[in-house]
């Protein structure tokens, strides 16, 4: 029967083989939106990872600073670094946006860092794929390579101009945007700056304002313009621990002394999985979901239309004393073959496609396998329906014309 069944194969191998071919690229866009989903993830736990931090200090009841706004002062850090178990603390501001490039807009995430040594100072990118790390107090960026801006390129980040000094790579958001370093003074200034017009407007109104312009308090009008033009604000304070501290108890710590919120790294987790990419992950699932019932559709309509095709030939072999089982057997070797051939063109169009996407895809071999049975499933399945119609067929048929 084996051999019978590829020589039916042999027989229509056009149409099984195009069969295959179509059913394979389903497959691999179900492996590559699987991909999708995973590569989310890790997007998410590379941020955590190259953020080098233990717990995150933010505003108090809020998700921030990824999943949502959040402002800190930026003296808090100060104030952390005298309490118990707590090693380094380093402010950090976020802010995604279209970052320019002469007439080249991306979108990135502006990371503002602290002033400091690289490896000493939490928020820095860990590692450099080209350049150098950034030395001066304004207008240097390390990117990230997937903005492909090269070293020396020359950006604009609302009004300032900043020089790419270094490359590092796998630095993105929870989103998959690249992102972009640059120092702290300059990131606090770019999400508050205003364009000039509302600058002027914003002073005439306080020079207008009474009780903030009296002639008898000099230098009261001078402090509320200096106040208004500065930000004092970052989204958040990054915390390494001393050794032997458990982040439960430090956190605890700051919320009762500090009156802020913190997260530990599984807390931020939760968030980043649990909530940014919650939706997303619904929308993959139900796709999954499709295209697995459409692939179970395909799989059934050739079986079946390869059982239409023989029925007379299976009659035959019921006539001469052909067991169920063993015509079963047959149909049912047709749909595991073609299933193989769709998980082989499958697999290879996913992983030659995989980086061509603008999101990062993330092929895992757990998923792999697990495509592999829901696919051998889904053709065992598909094939009842063949395998019923070929039981009934009647004997008689192969001498009734």
């Amino acid at each position: 029967m084996i051999s019978l069944a590829g020589r039916d194969i042999l027989h229509g191998w056009g149409k099984f083989v195009f069969t295959g071919f179509g059913l394979g690229l389903l497959i691999g866009v179900t492996l590559v939106m699987a991909g999708v989903y995973r590569g989310m993830v890790d997007d998410g736990k590379a941020l955590l990872d190259n953020s080098g931090a233990d717990l995150w200090v933010v505003q108090r009841d809020t998700l921030g600073p990824y999943a949502e706004s959040s402002s800190v002062h930026d003296d808090t850090y100060r104030g952390l670094l005298g309490l118990r178990g707590i090693e380094r603390a380093a402010n950090v501001t976020y802010l995604t946006m279209q970052v320019r490039k002469g007439t080249q807009d991306v979108r990135a995430m502006v990371v503002g860092i602290a002033a400091g040594r690289p490896g000493q100072v939490l928020g820095w990118p860990p590692y450099l794929v080209a350049g150098r790390q950034i030395t001066r107090g304004h207008y240097e960026a390390v990117a990230d390579s997937a903005t492909g801006f090269r070293i020396g390129d020359r950006l604009s980040i609302r009004r300032n101009q900043y020089t790419v000094v270094g490359l590092t790579r796998r630095m993105v958001s929870s989103s998959g945007d690249p992102m972009v370093f640059i120092p702290l003074k300059d990131a606090q200034e770019a999400q508050f700056l205003k364009d000039n017009d509302a600058i002027w407007q914003s002073r005439r109104r306080t020079e207008a304002n009474p009780a903030l312009n009296r002639p008898g308090v000099p230098g009261l009008l001078d402090a509320v313009l200096a106040s208004q033009s500065t930000n004092p604000y970052v989204n958040a304070v990054l915390v390494t621990l001393a050794p032997g501290y458990a982040p439960d108890e430090v956190a605890e710590s700051i919320q009762r002394w500090q009156r802020l919120t913190v997260y530990t790294r599984a807390q931020m987790e939760g968030i980043l999985v649990g909530k940014l990419i919650a939706t997303s992950a619904r929308q993959i699932a139900m796709f999954l979901v499709i295209l697995a019932v459409v692939s179970a559709a395909i799989v059934a309509f050739i079986i079946y239309t390869l059982t239409m095709d023989k029925i007379r030939e299976i009659a035959v072999l019921k006539l001469i004393g052909t067991r169920n089982r063993t015509i079963a057997g047959m149909i049912l070797q047709q749909a595991v073959a073609l299933g193989l051939i769709g998980f082989v063109v499958g697999k290879i169009a996913a992983t030659f496609s995989a980086p061509f996407f603008p999101k990062y895809v993330l092929l895992v071999p757990a998923d792999t396998v697990a495509g592999f049975a829901a696919v051998m499933i889904i053709c065992v399945l598909a094939s009842l329906v063949s395998i019923r119609l070929a039981l009934r067929v009647d004997p008689a048929e192969a001498i009734g014309g």
